[in-house]
């Protein structure tokens, strides 16, 4: 009977499947300075990372399972029509759609951030909504972003924002939120109180 994962392997299987592809997309670029090869790798990697983080834990997250499904969409159209163009708007679609439905989740009084992150951070209603706010408004920036650079940087240029440029954005925003969740993070007792208060 083979033993249960330990938290250290569980993280770096997650950021596999997280970084695999992009990761990827970027070394096939730098050996080969051709962005349909950089695809290729894209793809593989990205199918790999997914089979490999679902065997292992028997589900994928739903951020990570979308971005992988999206590499595999974009970069397959990539490599169909021998088009980098559809590589290229892959963030711009991803960030689009995430920003949507961060913002229409508001607009239907719904939460889409705590229904991703809600396990992991145990925030008060009020918070999680300035974030979610906050969330969709940087993804559709980032969706302006991207589209802004590809269309007017050299290839090179676009790669490097690729990655690792938007992983660092996006660790840099998130490193801005943190006094809103610390302010109003809920420990279990807190938790457990504000419902015997109900």
């Amino acid at each position: 009977m083979s033993q249960p994962l330990s938290d250290k392997t569980r993280t770096l299987i997650r950021s596999g499947v997280d970084y695999a592809g992009p990761l990827a997309f970027l070394v096939g670029y730098l050996i080969t300075h051709n962005m349909l090869s950089a695809t290729w790798a894209l793809v593989g990697a990205s199918a790999i990372a997914l089979a490999v983080g679902y065997g292992v834990e028997r589900r994928i997250a739903p951020m990570p399972l979308f971005a992988g499904l999206a590499a595999l969409i974009f970069g397959g159209l990539t490599l169909y029509f021998h088009d980098p163009r559809f590589v290229k708007i892959k963030p711009t679609a991803i960030n689009t759609i995430l920003g949507l439905t961060m913002l229409g989740g508001l607009a239907l009084k719904r939460n889409p951030l705590k229904a991703l992150m809600g396990e992991a951070l145990k925030l008060p209603d009020a918070a999680w909504r300035t974030l979610t706010l906050r969330y969709g408004l940087f993804f559709l920036c980032v969706a302006v972003l991207n589209e802004a650079i590809w269309r007017t940087q050299p290839e090179s240029i676009w790669i490097w924002f690729r990655m690792p440029g938007l992983q660092i954005l996006s660790l840099v925003f998130s490193l801005t939120q943190l006094p809103l969740m610390m302010k109003h993070i809920q420990t279990d007792t807190q938790t457990d109180k504000n419902s015997a208060d109900v």
